[in-house]
């Protein structure tokens, strides 16, 4: 949750923020980043979405604090032209209420003309899963010839037995993990914790992973890292390089190209609905703030909602 800060105080510590575009974002970033505390990937796509915003706004010898709803909206139209993704606009508008949110603040602007823009529920879209019975041959890609296979399995399987994010899966420590009691201990946005139950076939894979491969990627390191998944360096396998590493293994398994992380956590959602787990309980192991977000995954396993269907309704 975004902390209140008095103008004054916001204008204090970031002193004049007028002058250039990069001086205007590093504001922007501070406030993000030191007033919301918001996470490092969060304050990143912020970033961009607002670089791009100022350009277009340059583009249209506009100055943002006095712009009004109408112009936004055109932003929000020329963002469409460009052929983004539904969930990528989604962001952008956010990103657009945080910033006036920012300048109402550092007081250049009294109203936030942004708050007026359509909500970003417009721009969802059903996620796309990995069906039941292509999981098991995606999760087994990985063979012995690769040049971790080991670690690859591990990270396979602790996305699709978690729903965890890339980056969540990315900053996992050895620590956190408890094979014997079956959970791993995760830390998501906002750094709240969850804990969150692992599977045979998972924790077996992170056994084989660790008794093999990570003692080798560890001597790497100049000092001991904690992170459970290791570069080949003994360094944290970063966010981008665990979306490379499902991608090679879903063109293997015949998948679409867009298979992604995301996608992986998709699927975990929708098969614990399917399987018939609660709403409540997949909010709480996805770690969403809001259920309307989880909702989406009801819209998506049709056979479930057939089966609800036929047992409740009278004339079904």
């Amino acid at each position: 949750m975004v902390r209140p800060v008095q103008p004054r105080r916001l204008r204090r510590q970031l002193g004049s923020v007028g002058g250039s575009a990069s001086s205007e974002l590093e504001a922007f970033t501070y406030f993000l980043r030191r007033e919301c505390q918001l996470s490092d990937n969060t304050v990143a796509a912020y970033r961009r979405d607002m670089r791009r915003f100022l350009r277009w706004a340059k583009s249209q010898k506009g100055s943002p604090p006095s712009m009004d709803v109408r112009q936004l909206a055109d932003y929000v139209a020329w963002l469409h032209s460009r052929s983004l993704a539904p969930a990528s606009i989604a962001r952008h508008v956010v990103s657009l209420r945080m910033y006036y949110r920012f300048l109402q603040l550092d007081g250049r602007v009294r109203d936030n003309p942004a708050e007026l823009l359509g909500s970003q529920t417009l721009w969802k879209k059903i996620p796309e899963v990995i069906p039941p019975r292509l999981i098991d041959r995606f999760l087994r890609a990985p063979r012995p010839r690769d040049p971790f296979p080991l670690r690859d399995r591990a990270l396979l399987e602790l996305l699709y037995a978690t729903g965890c994010r890339a980056s969540e899966v990315s900053h996992l420590e050895v620590r956190n993990v408890h094979l014997k009691e079956r959970y791993c201990l995760c830390e998501g946005k906002g750094n709240k914790q969850r804990i969150l139950p692992l599977g045979a076939a998972a924790r077996h894979a992170i056994a084989e992973y660790l008794n093999g491969e990570r003692g080798s990627l560890a001597a790497k390191a100049a000092s001991p890292p904690p992170w459970l998944l290791l570069s080949k360096s003994g360094r944290r396998l970063r966010r981008e390089a665990i979306w490379e590493i499902v991608r090679k293994y879903a063109r293997r398994a015949g998948l679409p190209k867009r298979v992604s992380p995301h996608t992986l956590r998709h699927s975990f959602a929708t098969h614990m609905l399917a399987g018939g787990a609660d709403l409540r309980e997949v909010q709480e192991l996805l770690g969403h703030a809001s259920i309307a977000t989880t909702q989406i995954y009801t819209h998506v396993d049709t056979s479930r909602l057939q089966r609800v269907h036929r047992s409740c309704h009278p004339r079904a």
